[in-house]
């Protein structure tokens, strides 16, 4: 039977080549990372989570706070690297994925995690003293303990990028393409969940903050189930007189207009005053001018049932970004 290939390889044999090619790549890097991911783990929980106990330095409560189930995680590697090292790719990412709740329940309390450090750090002469010795070790090679308490989290995102990798260049015939490919789907429904965390725990970070700024029993309880989206001083053009500068919050469903209270206020120098509250469900915006791109800045007119706002800028990439915040908290109080 005549040779189809007689002196080049099939165009088949070398996409398989190929695959084979990245597929080693990633699976080296996959191994090599997770054993210095399992090394740096491993001394949190010797060094500081192991010692911390016996010593009684912090409490359960805050010991747990402070690194959730960082020794759960540690425990998931230690029983994933011996499939990574015999070459069971599918059969060890497969038996992987029921400890990625681990990592969704490390992000949830990655905010509470940061806030117990900053408070023992500066509370306890105790704990930071350990802190400062553990550190000073030569196995951490001059890292702290707050740049190690992100690295599950860090490490979630090389799991996704490696896993992906090594499914799309696993051939579909081979035995552990299916282990693969469900481990890089729920490797990337992890990564999503731990986003959406993240973004609602800046969220919530950034309604403190604006709470604070607005001082005052009017702000208590205001900034609660909403989203915000932008803050910045604005002119606000009024039917007659010269424009006046107000400080202005955007909200997914409103939009706040604040004043500055008086420096010399006894009690909330350097907050603001609500001055009025604009729902933007009720709300039209149009560009009056500030279309061109120009130097000169631009202006906005917000209509609303009883009232009309006209909103100027003299910085026209200022005013470009607040005309898309707007539209996006109009549309999304439309959908």
């Amino acid at each position: 039977m005549e040779n189809l290939c007689p002196r080049t390889r099939c165009p088949v044999q070398e996409q398989r080549a190929r695959w084979e090619r990245k597929r080693a790549c990633t699976a080296r890097e996959l191994l090599e990372t997770e054993r210095r991911y399992q090394e740096q783990l491993g001394l949190v929980a010797t060094y500081f989570v192991g010692i911390l106990r016996a010593k009684g330095t912090l409490r359960p409560p805050e010991l747990q706070a402070l690194f959730g189930p960082w020794e759960l995680i540690y425990g998931a590697s230690q029983e994933l690297l011996p499939y990574l090292e015999g070459g069971h790719w599918g059969q060890g990412l497969e038996g992987f994925c029921p400890h990625l709740e681990l990592y969704t329940q490390f992000a949830a309390n990655a905010e509470m995690s940061w806030t117990t450090l900053q408070k023992q750090l500066k509370k306890s002469k105790r704990f930071r003293r350990f802190v400062r010795l553990q550190e000073g070790r030569p196995e951490f090679g001059g890292l702290q303990l707050q740049d190690l308490l992100p690295l599950p989290l860090q490490r979630l995102q090389q799991y996704e990028n490696l896993v992906i990798a090594l499914a799309e260049n696993t051939s579909p015939n081979s035995p552990d393409h299916q282990q693969l490919t469900r481990a890089a789907r729920l490797v990337s429904e992890t990564i999503q969940t731990v986003h959406a965390i993240g973004q609602k725990q800046k969220n919530g970070q950034h309604l403190r903050r604006v709470q604070a700024l607005l001082g005052g029993r009017q702000a208590k309880g205001f900034t609660s189930g909403r989203w915000f989206l932008r803050q910045g001083w604005l002119l606000v053009v009024p039917p007659r007189g010269e424009p006046r500068p107000r400080m202005f919050f955007l909200f997914s469903d409103v939009l706040l207009m604040a004043k500055p209270r008086p420096p010399l206020h006894l009690l909330q120098s350097g907050t603001f005053a609500c001055r009025a509250l604009y729902p933007m469900a009720q709300c039209q915006l149009h560009r009056v001018f500030g279309h061109s791109g120009g130097p000169c800045g631009g202006l906005l007119s917000l209509s609303f049932p009883h009232e009309k706002l006209l909103l100027m800028s003299t910085d026209q990439e200022d005013l470009l970004h607040w005309y898309h915040s707007l539209t996006l908290a109009i549309s999304s109080q439309k959908n």
